[in-house]
């Protein structure tokens, strides 16, 4: 049974366009290079026609994987979201008991993770780490290196 994410509108709109690519642009080019190289020849020696085959393989997966993303994606009205505990899309701005500094990510699902936009994943050692923490607590978070230590210094929504 597939686990239910939560995505806001314009991550669900990327998602959608992603498959749709896959679908209407990629799936034709590889059937059509499959195609080309079939004219060929001899199959059992035409690299470029297994080659061919091993990308629509590949395809083929990554479009199955995400119509199931798809399929258990909601959408998430962050409107009606607490701002008082920290959830999937809350703004958090945090701050680093040990060497003072300061950020801001958003919580978000794991395909809509870009840490140079300051998008977090949900998932990951810190996004767990700070679910349901209000502000003024400290997140005691596991991480490969030892355990960090956050302050929920503000929760916002976008």
């Amino acid at each position: 049974m597939s686990e239910i994410s939560y995505y806001s509108e314009e991550g669900m709109k990327k998602l959608r366009a992603e498959l749709e690519h896959l679908e209407h642009v990629e799936r034709p080019r590889i059937s059509n290079a499959i195609g080309e190289a079939r004219d060929k020849g001899d199959l059992s020696e035409n690299a470029e026609y297994h080659a061919a085959k091993e990308e629509q393989s590949l395809l083929e997966l990554k479009i199955a994987k995400l119509k199931g993303v798809v399929s258990n994606a909601r959408i998430i009205d962050e409107s009606l979201l607490d701002t008082s505990k920290i959830l999937i899309h809350s703004i958090v701005k945090i701050k680093n008991l040990a060497n003072k500094m300061e950020f801001t990510y958003t919580l978000v699902a794991d395909s809509e993770t870009n840490i140079k936009e300051g998008k977090l994943s949900v998932n990951s050692p810190i996004g767990k780490g700070l679910l349901g923490k209000k502000v003024g607590d400290i997140a005691e978070i596991q991480v490969p290196s030892g355990i960090m230590k956050f302050e929920v210094l503000d929760i916002s929504r976008a």
